[in-house]
Order: C-alpha cells, then structure tokens, then sequence
C-alpha cells in the first residue's frame, strides 16, 4: 500500500486480539520509529517492550483507560533520554514523529495500535512501578496487537483547519 493509503486508513485500535505478534512484527515497528528525524540526529528516544501480563496489569492501574493495556498482547513505552535531549521542543517533535512512525508501520504490517497519553499525568509513578533510571522521561505507552475492531474515523475538513488572518 502507498503511505497516502496507510495514514488514512490507521486508526486508534483499543480492542485486541489476543494473538501475540512475533518479534520480527515487533522489530520492524521499533525499527520505523529508530528513522524518525530528530534535531541534530540526537535520536533521543527509548523503547521498552512489556509482554508480560502482570507488567501490564500493574501498569495499568496508572491509566484510566486501563483495559487498553491489558487487553493488548504488548505495550511500547516510549521514553525521553534526558542524556541525548538538547532541546526539549525539538525532541518532543522528534518522538512524535517515532511514535507516528510506529503507528504507521504497525497498520502496515496488519497490527493495531493506540498510542495512549492520559497516562502521562501519573508518568512518575509509572516510572518508579518500573524501575526506569532517572535519565529516563515517560512519553507515551503504545498498545500493540492484532485488531478486534474496525472503528470509522473522522476528520475536519482541511479548510477548517487553516489559519485565517
């Protein structure tokens, strides 16, 4: 499928099957966001995958949609290397540029994906549940796993998304 295709048939998956995507899937979504641009090709970004169901139970219960992640065969986190951040605006970019780049190459490998934020607000005490070095900053936790849904997506259209001055 062309790119213009898969950005506009992705959606936000939050219901899963429970059959467990093998590591190459696994590999190829965590290679696409490693291309991801960054400032100055800091590449400051960290991933941590969690299989285990205990893991993602206990870490669910930092998120209020906590049936996203125990529903989900593996979640991605995704951190902030404070070591190789220069500029927190740009590395901010360039992890959502990672994250989207995962979110695309998952659709594309037949996977379903839901990049969880909410989450964020309880950042701390998901980090201190896991053990993350301090260097570490939380920035987001992906859902990952075959799709048990087929949600319809809206958008606005463009010309209400334009500037007007």
């Amino acid at each position: 499928m062309d790119i213009s295709g898969i950005i506009r048939q992705r959606r936000s998956i939050r219901r899963f099957t429970q059959e467990i995507p093998d590591d190459a899937s696994v590999g190829k979504i965590l290679e696409a966001a490693r291309w991801a641009p960054s400032g100055r090709n800091n590449q400051p970004w960290r991933f941590l995958v969690i299989r285990d169901e205990a893991e993602k139970k206990g870490i669910s219960q930092f998120a209020k949609q906590s049936h996203i992640i125990t529903n989900a065969p593996l979640i991605i986190l995704v951190c902030l290397s404070l070591k190789e951040s220069y500029n927190r605006d740009k590395d901010l970019m360039g992890l959502g540029a990672a994250i989207e780049n995962m979110l695309l190459e998952a659709h594309n490998s037949g996977l379903g994906t839901c990049w969880l934020g909410e989450i964020l607000s309880r950042k701390k005490e998901v980090s201190d549940y896991l053990s993350l070095d301090d260097t570490l900053e939380l920035m987001a936790v992906v859902a990952v796993g075959y799709p048990d849904e087929s949600p319809k997506g809206k958008r606005k259209h463009l010309r209400d998304l334009m500037v007007r001055r």
